[in-house]
C-alpha cells in the first residue's frame, strides 16, 4: 500500500459515480432517509407503504455495497428482516441524524457507541462492525463504514472509540481538502445532482477504501 494521497484517491473513487453505478446506491439510499429526516418525517418511514420502501431502499444498497455475499447471513433474509433495523433508526436520538466527523466530542463518540449495539442487536446473527457501520453511513452518514479495505487504508481494527478519535482528528488534520470534495448527491430520478452533499464523514469513508483496497 502507497503513501497517502488524499486528492487522487477522491480522484479514484469519483470516477465511478454515475447514476447507475453501485456507488450511487449510497446517494439514493442517503437521499431516502435524509429527505424523512429535513421534513421532519422519520416517524413515516416506519407506517404503512413506507415500510416497505424504506426496507427496500436500505437493502438494496446493502447488496450494493457487498453485504449479500454467499457467507452473508443477511442472503438467508427476505427484506422484512430489515423492518426492525429501520425502527430502530427512526427511534435514534435526534442527533445521531446530523452528526458528523466534525461533531466528534467524547459525549457524541460515545453516544455512536451505544447506538451501534442498539442497531447491532436488531441485525440478524452477530453484526459486524462492517454492516453496523454501512447501515449508519448509508442512512445517518454519521460514521465511515469499516469495512476491510477502510480498516485496511486506515489502520484501524475495530470500530471504537479510539478510531472514531481517530476519524475526528483526521478531519481537523485536512479540513480544506476534505470540505471541498463534500460532492452534491445524485438524484434518482433526474440522474442530476442534488443540494444535499456528502458528510464528512463520507468523504473520508471515500478516502481511505481507495487507500486500502491498493
Amino acid at each position: 500500500m502507497g503513501a497517502l494521497d488524499i486528492e487522487a484517491n477522491l480522484d479514484h473513487y469519483s470516477r465511478d459515480r454515475e447514476p447507475e453505478s453501485r456507488y450511487a446506491s449510497f446517494d439514493y439510499c442517503f437521499n431516502y432517509f435524509q429527505t424523512a429526516r429535513e421534513q421532519g418525517k422519520l416517524d413515516c418511514l416506519v407506517s404503512g407503504e413506507s415500510l416497505q420502501l424504506s426496507c427496500l431502499h436500505l437493502g438494496f444498497y446493502l447488496a450494493s455495497w457487498g453485504m449479500f455475499r454467499g457467507s452473508s447471513t443477511l442472503l438467508q433474509h427476505s427484506v422484512r428482516r430489515f423492518i426492525p433495523v429501520v425502527t430502530e433508526l427512526v427511534s435514534a436520538p435526534a442527533e445521531l441524524w446530523t452528526m458528523d466527523a466534525d461533531q466528534y466530542s467524547e459525549d457524541a463518540i460515545q453516544m455512536i457507541m451505544s447506538f451501534r449495539g442498539q442497531l447491532g442487536g436488531t441485525l440478524p446473527g452477530r453484526a459486524s462492525d462492517t454492516l453496523v457501520t454501512k447501515v449508519m453511513l448509508g442512512t445517518m452518514g454519521c460514521v465511515p463504514a469499516f469495512d476491510t479495505s477502510f480498516r485496511k487504508g486506515f489502520a484501524v481494527w475495530t470500530f471504537g472509540v479510539k478510531s472514531l478519535r481517530k476519524v475526528g482528528q483526521f478531519y481537523e488534520d485536512n479540513i480544506d481538502v476534505i470540505e471541498s470534495h463534500r460532492k452534491q448527491t445524485l438524484d434518482f430520478d433526474t440522474e442530476l445532482p442534488t443540494t444535499r452533499r456528502y458528510t464528512r464523514a463520507k468523504v473520508i469513508d471515500m478516502i481511505f477504501v481507495v487507500q486500502g483496497a491498493r
